[in-house]
């Protein structure tokens, strides 16, 4: 049994220290590739520490590539390439790093947006009107904590318009990106809480929280949501949900469990919600869902958005809206910071949500997103796979679940896709309790796949699902 010494390591530190041991003897050809490492239930057992601990530390290898996991089959050393053992100087492994990704025919993971309908011409007129019209000194000069007040303006304006929610101005603070503001949020919180998100969920929020030294915990869901009586259970204090479209699984919450997830956090001072409206833009059928944050009358919801899905990941702006008694908070602890957005692309985006830029892009998107997905759909419906999927969530958001009839694995079924090039997701790789993964549900996000694939993609994953080796 593979052993490891962890006297003396804080409880907090525990399962960091096993993954640089495992690490470690992974890079030094200790284990070897392919050999399958013990289950976490043993060799917690073995170590004499929790099921979590070794859980949490297989994730973060499974990440970085250093394991993979085969449903009802286990945890495996992957095969790495010697120049990689060798470590190389830092400039070197940037470039092999960079010569090394992968490119796919299609990738239905990334989340990537299609490049040329992006308004380069209006966003560069735009840029250039605020270098020419704006005040030098506002221009130059450090950026508050909160963001521009102009584009907190635009931003408040858009939420009143778009999402039926009244806030002011001050209440909403700017940030780059979103993993950036969640870090926030744990500073203006409290890293001694407790945290709660979803099972399953985005794993990646897992891993932020973690490198915070924050306690998750991982609260499971039904056909509405997260579970109340679950969540009465994780002594949670502080939640953090995606109600308008959940990732992966496209659920909406419902009113009703709306409404009993506010009456949970009003009950206790101190719990918050983080309302995660991510890709609310783009419900492809239907009015917007009501945020929670339009309904709260205790002030516990903490919405956080971002234009990343909407204009692009690279322009990494997102935003929090806080309750104004947490406005004070965020300024009395961290009103030091400097904004993390140049003022010139602050004032780029104020302008384009001020003279209606942002609302077209948006209503082009969702034209061309609802016709891309319809495609997609249509060319489904006309393959061999046909009479073994299931289509469902399908009006929210830019990717849909394909339920499958199919006796291979879905580590199986992702190797084929791969061989096929085609970068893909199954539902179950987002549970953190494994026990409870739902199989053979592909996660369909078709925001990054050229019009033009479509039907050579759909051809190709026919050949993965239906084939036996997945070829010709």
């Amino acid at each position: 049994m593979l052993t490891y010494n962890l006297e003396h390591i804080p409880e907090k530190s525990m399962y960091e220290h096993l993954y640089r041991c495992i690490k470690d003897d992974i890079v030094l050809g200790k284990l070897k590739a392919n050999e399958k490492l013990p289950s976490k239930r043993s060799f917690a057992k073995n170590l004499g520490i929790s099921n979590t601990t070794v859980e949490n530390a297989y994730a973060q290898l499974v990440t970085e590539g250093y394991l993979y996991s085969l449903p009802k089959k286990g945890y495996f050393v992957s095969s790495l390439d010697k120049q990689v053992v060798e470590k190389p100087a830092p400039s070197e492994a940037l470039q092999e790093k960079s010569s090394q990704r992968k490119e796919y025919f299609a990738d239905f993971m990334s989340g990537a947006v299609a490049t040329d309908a992006f308004p380069f011409s209006v966003w560069i007129k735009l840029l250039r009107n605020v270098m020419a019209t704006e005040d030098k000194a506002t221009l130059l000069t450090d950026r508050p904590a909160g963001g521009l007040v102009q584009l907190r303006n635009a931003i408040a304006n858009h939420l009143l318009e778009f999402r039926g929610m009244n806030v002011l101005p001050e209440q909403i603070i700017v940030g780059a990106g979103t993993e950036y503001l969640y870090t926030v949020l744990v500073q203006l919180l409290g890293r001694e809480r407790i945290y709660g998100v979803e099972d399953p969920g985005y794993m990646r929020l897992t891993w932020i929280y973690e490198r915070n030294d924050i306690f998750c915990r991982h609260i499971p869901m039904d056909h509405a949501g997260v579970m109340l009586k679950a969540l009465e259970e994780s002594g949670t204090e502080i939640l953090h949900i995606t109600p308008s479209h959940h990732f992966p699984t496209g659920i909406v919450m419902p009113a009703s469990r709306r409404y009993e997830l506010l009456g949970w956090a009003s009950a206790q001072e101190g719990r918050y919600i983080i309302e995660d409206d991510y890709d609310c833009e783009f419900r492809l059928s239907g009015k917007p869902i009501p945020t929670l944050q339009s309904i709260d009358q205790t002030e516990k919801v903490i919405y956080i958005n971002t234009f990343s899905q909407s204009l692009a990941p690279a322009f990494r702006m997102s935003y929090l809206v806080l309750p104004l008694h947490l406005v004070k908070r965020f300024y009395e602890i961290l009103g030091f910071y400097s904004g993390t957005v140049s003022c010139f692309e602050q004032l780029t985006l104020a302008r384009f949500l001020e003279g209606g830029y942002f609302e077209k892009h948006i209503n082009r998107m969702r034209t061309y997103y609802r016709n891309l997905r319809d495609q997609l759909l249509q060319e489904i419906k006309n393959s061999p796979l046909q009479p073994i999927v299931r289509i469902s969530e399908e009006n929210s958001g830019v990717h849909f679940l394909m339920e499958v009839e199919t006796e291979k694995t879905d580590g199986e079924l992702i190797e084929a896709a791969d061989k096929a090039g085609i970068l893909l997701s199954c539902v179950s790789q987002y549970y953190y309790e494994q026990s409870k993964q739902k199989q053979h549900v592909l996660v369909l996000n078709y925001s990054g796949i050229p019009p033009e694939k479509v039907k050579e993609v759909v051809a190709r994953l026919a050949r993965c699902i239906t084939k036996p080796d997945g070829m010709e």
